[in-house]
């Protein structure tokens, strides 16, 4: 057996010898980094955010340019690879290669994880936050001119720890010790929700630490890009208080909260109770009933419109309340308008699970949030390619399905003196897919 090239001799089919070896030359199993990288040029997602950093290194020593460490990074993330321990194999991977611009064959190889590391823990707080407010802008430029309405959701969640890293503390709600970040995302007319932002934050921060700075930013780039445009914040009741309230009266925003129950509104609440317990009495489970109330709290410098929904699960009476400004909805239309809030924790599972945004695990806190920008960055490409994907049977797949049927392909790439050929399977069953995925990101 030679020893330099895997040789092996499996059982015969159809009376034939199977013979394997390593000598097919270079072959990715990643051949879906090319549309990753048509969703990136489309975006210019990656060149934003390398404009946002300062390469203070001899450049005449330059091998790897921002630019493209952000590239290799980011394109990685998309394709499964969120451990930067994976670019010491993948940075020769002749797909990656020729994504980040690099010649598959005869192009010097991309960065190694010693070189990522020390990139991922450069960045300061301030370049941070000019990388989160591009990656916003990219984000808020794809909705539609004609967009009349945007819905701003947020939502934290847990990020577990895993050793002495900086601002991780110990919470008592996820029993763990953790990062809280908090997610953003905006949803237009056209339905589409779109992750803007990604705010890494101490494992023992309130919920609304890092908020309002943020919604700022969001805001005044969404009045910039649709100038009247109706903005509405939607968040569960751990942001029904005073100080959000008074934050969107301040912006001009609308909002519509979820709310902690107290005796106060259980009193004013009481008839909608009844009805509740009346029409179970005859229905049984499933009834609801609907009201609204005018309530002031004592912090409060107004009456506000809350909308409670009484229900009998179980046997048991089970009131919720919502705190809203929205005054073209009634108050089952309302309720069901904050239920749709749920959407979003679709999409947090999505960067949580199929790109693994908890990879979180260096010692400084700011290179842990440039980590969780670059998985932003990767979730907002993926998103690209789901909407491009809109007119095929994947138009409401996630990204691990995206990832897994289409752009899980292997190819055999061969590098000539004028072109670089991507030889993909005959039989890739997608391949009209990607016709016409090809056709929506190179549309103008």
């Amino acid at each position: 057996m030679n020893n330099t090239c895997l040789d092996l001799e499996f059982p015969a089919v159809g009376g034939r010898n199977v013979h394997a070896r390593c000598d097919g030359g270079d072959i990715t199993s990643d051949a879906g980094l090319l549309l990753v990288k048509l969703a990136d040029n489309r975006l210019g997602l990656t060149e934003a955010m390398g404009s946002c950093m300062i390469d203070n290194r001899d450049q005449s020593k330059v091998v790897h340019s921002l630019v493209d460490m952000i590239r290799e990074r980011v394109f990685s993330i998309c394709h499964g690879y969120e451990d930067a321990n994976d670019l010491d194999r993948l940075k020769s991977d002749p797909a990656l290669k020729a994504a980040c611009e690099r010649l598959p064959s005869s192009g010097a190889d991309l960065a190694s994880q010693p070189t990522i590391s020390r990139f991922e823990n450069a960045p300061s707080a301030k370049i941070l936050a000019k990388i989160g407010t591009h990656i916003a802008k990219k984000v808020i430029s794809r909705l539609p001119l004609e967009t009349r309405r945007v819905i701003i959701d947020v939502d934290p969640t847990d990020d577990p720890c895993h050793g002495q890293q900086q601002f991780e503390y110990f919470n008592g709600h996820y029993g763990e010790h953790c990062y809280l970040p908090i997610h953003i995302h905006i949803t237009g007319d056209d339905g589409v929700q779109r992750i803007v932002g990604s705010i890494l934050r101490p494992g023992n921060s309130g919920p609304t630490k890092g908020l309002y700075s943020a919604l700022r930013i969001a805001i005044r780039l969404l009045r910039k890009h649709l100038p009247n445009v109706e903005i509405t914040l939607r968040a569960d009741s751990a942001f029904g208080v005073c100080k959000v309230v008074d934050f969107c009266d301040d912006m001009g925003i609308g909002y519509i909260l979820g709310m902690k129950g107290n005796p106060v509104l259980h009193a004013l609440s009481a008839p909608v109770q009844m009805d509740a317990c009346l029409k179970y009495k005859w229905e049984g489970n499933g009834c609801r009933e609907y009201g609204e109330l005018a309530y002031k709290a004592g912090s409060w410098s107004k009456e506000r419109r809350v909308i409670v929904k009484a229900e009998i699960t179980q046997g048991e009476l089970n009131p919720r309340f919502v705190l809203t400004s929205l005054a073209d909805m009634d108050a089952e239309k309302n309720y069901e308008f904050y239920c749709a809030r749920g959407e979003q924790e679709n999409r947090i599972k999505e960067i949580k699970l199929d790109l693994s945004s908890g990879r979180t695990s260096c010692c400084r806190f700011l290179a842990n949030q440039f980590r969780l920008l670059l998985h932003t960055a990767a979730c907002v490409l993926m998103g690209v390619l789901q909407e491009s994907a809109t007119q095929t049977r994947w138009a409401k797949a996630q990204i691990s399905t995206l990832r897994t049927r289409l752009l899980k392909v292997g190819a055999r790439i061969v590098e000539t003196t004028r072109k670089i050929w991507v030889h993909m399977p005959s039989s890739f069953p997608e391949q009209e897919t990607w016709r016409r995925i090809y056709a929506a990101l190179v549309s103008s």
